[in-house]
């Protein structure tokens, strides 16, 4: 699996149930490389996205421990098991943090979008720079959005 994530210089992914910023550039990176693969991701992540629903040209997986919860076009998965024995070897973890934290040690690439600020959050994503089974092997040139400098970093798991 993949996980892909953008961060700001202290690993922060989100506050008050948001992103903390929003670069179209990334954005469009984002559709790129999940565009056909499979989606996984929490119910909350879910409600952040345009109406609250899936992602056109995916496969959303979401886990919810909610029992009543169905969003047409998703498969709702109660537990991390089952969602593990039906996801795609090539799917993208998208969030968010509790979904990250769970899957991160069965991911082997991460597509990281650095933002080189620091914003006001209260959900991270593990600071993979610190992690020894983690090394950043491409490193973009920095680009730069409304004063936002960033770059992407693509992480590889060391196996052992």
């Amino acid at each position: 699996m993949n996980v892909i994530v953008a961060v700001d210089e202290n690993w922060a992914i989100g506050r008050e149930g948001d992103q903390l910023f929003y670069i179209p550039e990334d954005l469009r990176r984002f559709k790129a490389l999940t565009l056909g693969h499979g989606v996984i991701l929490g119910r909350k992540t879910l409600a952040t996205f345009p109406g609250g629903r899936p992602l056109k040209g995916r496969r959303n997986l979401i886990l919810s421990r909610d029992p009543a919860f169905a969003p047409e076009g998703a498969e709702v998965y109660r537990d991390l098991d089952s969602l593990l024995a039906a996801a795609p070897e090539d799917a993208f973890v998208i969030g968010g943090e509790s979904v990250y934290r769970a899957l991160l040690s069965r991911c082997d690439t991460a597509y990281v979008t650095r933002v080189e600020a620091s914003f006001p959050a209260d959900r991270y994503f593990p600071n993979l720079d610190a992690l020894p089974e983690w090394r950043a092997e491409e490193v973009s040139p920095p680009m730069e959005h409304q004063g936002l400098t960033y770059r992407y970093v693509t992480y590889r798991a060391r196996r052992a």
